[in-house]
């Protein structure tokens, strides 16, 4: 046994000395290359799958903010209302003057200095806890959410960025210009 293994090392160092380094180096380099092509492409493919996910995770939060702000300031009224919330939601995103994301927008604070505290821009966002919303109400305003979030839907409200319902005369509403009524509420710019 000891003597065939020795005999093979015998014979691989005379192929060794005697065989045509090139191709062997040439072979050796371009499994070196090949071996990076592919492992440099499943770090991009990776990379670009774990961009996916990301970006339709940030979506589908996204969606999930506007159809609950939809759902809780506008269940019950007419479809048109429900688009106009979620249209203004939508402007105040695209607007410098609000956050950048819907998320940010539904749940943005500010200060009033007539209670002393910070209050949610939308009435429902200052509930400690709230029903999960169901049924096809729910159904309903997760459509009316991605319809205007994947601007499906013709805006109608030209640019307005506040609302408020019909029943209360907010002191910032004599400072904006009202664009319409629809159902209980009453839209600005």
């Amino acid at each position: 046994m000891l003597y065939a293994y020795a005999d093979l090392r015998r014979s691989l160092r005379y192929y060794w000395y005697r065989a045509d380094k090139a191709a062997w180096l040439f072979t050796a380099f371009a499994a070196t290359i090949v071996g990076g092509l592919v492992l440099g492409l499943q770090s991009v493919f990776t990379y670009q799958d774990a961009r996916r996910l990301r970006e339709r995770a940030f979506h589908n939060e996204s969606l999930a903010c506007l159809a609950r702000n939809v759902y809780f300031e506008a269940r019950g009224e007419p479809l048109a209302g429900q688009f106009a919330v979620a249209e203004v939601t939508m402007n105040r995103k695209a607007s410098r003057l609000f956050p950048r994301t819907v998320c940010e927008v539904v749940y943005q604070q500010s200060w009033d200095p007539m209670r002393k505290r910070l209050v949610g821009a939308f009435s429902w966002t200052e509930f400690k806890k709230l029903p999960e919303p169901t049924g096809d109400e729910w159904q309903r305003a997760q459509q009316v959410a991605q319809a205007v979030y994947y601007n499906r839907y013709t805006p109608q409200l030209q640019g307005a960025l506040y609302f408020h319902a019909s029943y209360i005369r907010p002191e910032w509403a004599k400072e904006k210009r009202r664009v319409t009524r629809i159902g209980r509420h009453v839209f600005y710019k």
